[in-house]
């Protein structure tokens, strides 16, 4: 059998992400802060970008809409090469023109003082280097507590054991426990300790409650006291839980996380992307631009097309490269603007319960029903709500926050699992801390109101706000 080859014309329909439409996608996700990294880094890449001055950006938009009325509207598609101009013109005739002001912010806000973001302050590792360097401790004592305090976690616990950090530096066990113990009696106290219960004895042996009851439940019934089994407790210590009341109360003014403090997490200002302002009785949102740097294109680089203009042939071609750039990406920019206010509108119109009373009225929301709303894919809408942050009547929200999955009650509604974990958080917080609310009972009340939940639901939701069971939640006093 012959092998022929043979040529056949078929017409097929694809979908190829284009440069453009590639860099578009790339925007959506960034954050304020990284898309005006990447329009500065464009400028300076780019020499037919430029960021339009601070006073132009001060003029009024009537006046800029005067200039414009008075200007020659001839198109430059009569002084430029064949390349296409009619294109150019049809797309980005207003981003051609000189005088084209991308949208303002509509409103400014007021950043934090500089002050308060540049502050720094000590460290655990600092405040312990600087109390061995005033200690009488010898050299070598010093040279091990160095390496002690290089090994400390951020709660202040130790997470090198003794024959590591001898090995370290060819030290003896000896000398290694010898500094062991000088660290654990620096402030705060607790700190250099291998386990909890390490920690705890240090501080009761610090208040001279050595060899009392309040340091055998540490040592000996700390599994106990974890699980709250205060009554057994009693039984093996021989006294009443009336007479085990003061110990526990003691043990609990103890510090599990005694380096924590000299250890403050960072502040985090987060800067939202869209504020939610009230214009009488509808909410509109309003994009955060301040800080967005202000692109156009290069009258003085344009001129370099016009055909009266003595520039090379490379010349020209090398501004024709770069004007397709920098159109593409004014082009992106916007679009991405446009993009995040019609989702944020779309979220506003969804929620205005919320933005009215409160996270109690939250309702369900899934990125299917906002893409259905503003005409775009899934993937869009999720891109867009990525790293963007809301501000809003209720506070400051990422855009993610109002995406959440409904449950539906006997009244016919759905209810968001955010507003039902608010409810599960309210309905512990006022039980009785001696006879606290199993999830099954959660459940029962639940279903009082309505919200029929399993209890496997009720369980996962209250893992995931970090409050322990009901066991664990019990105080016998």
């Amino acid at each position: 059998m012959a092998i022929q080859q043979k040529l056949h014309t078929k017409l097929v329909q694809k979908l190829i992400l284009t440069p453009s439409l590639q860099q578009a996608i790339k925007l959506l996700p960034m954050s304020t802060i990284e898309l005006a990294d990447l329009l500065t880094q464009e400028v300076v890449d780019n020499p037919l970008l430029e960021e339009v001055p601070t006073e132009e950006l001060a003029a009024s938009e009537a006046a800029a809409q005067t200039d414009k009325a008075e200007s020659d509207p001839a198109p430059p598609t009569e002084k430029t090469d064949t390349w296409d101009d009619n294109d150019y013109q049809y797309f980005f005739g207003e981003y051609l023109d000189d005088g084209y002001r991308p949208r303002a912010p509509q409103e400014v806000k007021e950043l934090p003082p500089i002050e308060n973001t540049l502050s720094s302050a000590s460290s655990l590792s600092d405040h312990l280097m600087w109390q061995l360097s005033l200690s009488p401790h010898d050299d070598l004592v010093r040279e091990i507590g160095t390496a002690i305090i290089g090994n400390l976690d951020e709660d202040g616990y130790l997470v090198a054991s003794v024959d590591e950090i001898a090995a370290m530096g060819d030290w003896s066990v000896t000398d290694v426990e010898r500094a062991l113990t000088a660290i654990q009696h620096f402030d705060p106290i607790g700190v250099a300790a291998r386990d909890l219960q390490e920690c705890l004895t240090l501080q009761l042996k610090h208040l001279g409650l050595a060899g009392t009851p309040t340091e055998r439940i540490v040592t000996e019934h700390l599994r106990l006291l974890q699980n709250h089994q205060a009554p057994e407790i009693a039984r093996r210590l021989g006294i009443t839980l009336e007479e085990l009341k003061p110990h526990i109360d003691v043990i609990r003014q103890l510090d599990p996380k005694p380096g924590a403090r000299h250890n403050p997490a960072p502040q985090q200002y987060v800067i939202p992307d869209v504020y939610i302002v009230k214009v009488e009785e509808q909410y509109v949102a309003v994009l955060n631009e301040d800080g967005l740097p202000q692109l156009r294109i290069s009258p003085v680089y344009r001129r370099l097309l016009d055909k009266s203009n003595d520039a090379g042939e490379e010349t020209r071609s090398y501004v024709k490269e770069k004007f397709r750039s920098a159109l593409w990406l004014i082009k992106s920019v916007d679009q991405r603007q446009k993009t995040i206010h019609k989702v944020a509108t779309s979220i506003v119109n969804f929620q205005k319960d919320f933005l009215d009373q409160g996270i109690e009225y939250l309702r369900p929301l899934v990125l299917r029903d906002v893409a259905n709303d503003i005409g775009m894919h899934e993937s869009t809408v999720s891109r867009v709500v990525n790293n963007k942050y809301m501000h809003t009547p209720q506070g400051v929200f990422e855009m993610k926050f109002f995406f959440h999955s409904g449950i539906s009650s006997s009244y016919g509604e759905s209810v968001s699992s955010v507003t039902i974990k608010q409810r599960i958080r309210k309905i512990i917080e006022g039980e009785d801390s001696r006879k606290p609310l199993s999830d099954s009972k959660i459940v029962s009340i639940l279903q009082a109101e309505g919200l029929m939940l399993a209890r496997r639901t009720i369980a996962k939701y209250r893992e995931e706000m970090k409050i322990p069971t009901s066991n664990q939640r019990k105080n016998p006093y």
